[in-house]
């Protein structure tokens, strides 16, 4: 099983998913236009060029996305709250690199510092208005404050 998060954005999901491509090093094999959907599909011209699915693979993961329109996603001009997209690695520096890069244009809700159960941890929304969690995977025998 694959369990894969799916973004809603506001026409601004091809700019964004290029953006996760090159911070976290991802392939998008799918950026379909509504324009290109479902043979006699009724779709308002000015949403033609925006994407109805994206999905763009990150290693052994993926993330899907698509621009919510009205007449599919009501509701999706909303902000978002209640998840997050989460990003965990080995290696502190590259965690503090993937936070500081997504911060970029956005906001840092938690600077990049050690946690409680992380060498590295942190939270940031981009200027997408995504929410992220970053976290360094502590090594065997990591405890605070070493």
């Amino acid at each position: 099983m694959k369990i894969v998060t799916s973004l809603s954005f506001r026409g601004e999901c091809r700019e964004a998913f290029e953006f996760y491509a090159r911070v976290l090093g991802g392939k998008i094999t799918a950026a379909i236009p509504y324009g290109e959907g479902f043979p006699g599909m009724p779709i308002d011209p000015k949403y033609r060029d925006q994407l109805m699915h994206c999905w763009m693979d990150v290693g052994d993961q993926a993330i899907m996305g698509s621009d919510g329109i009205p007449q599919f996603a009501p509701g999706y001009d909303k902000d978002r709250n209640g998840f997050d997209v989460t990003l965990h690695t080995k290696d502190r520096d590259e965690a503090e690199r993937w936070h500081r890069e997504l911060s970029d244009g956005g906001t840092p809700t938690m600077p990049f510092a050690e946690s409680p159960w992380s060498p590295g941890f942190g939270g940031l929304i981009d200027r997408f208005g995504v929410p992220w969690m970053v976290n360094t995977i502590p090594a065997e025998g990591w405890a605070p404050g070493q």
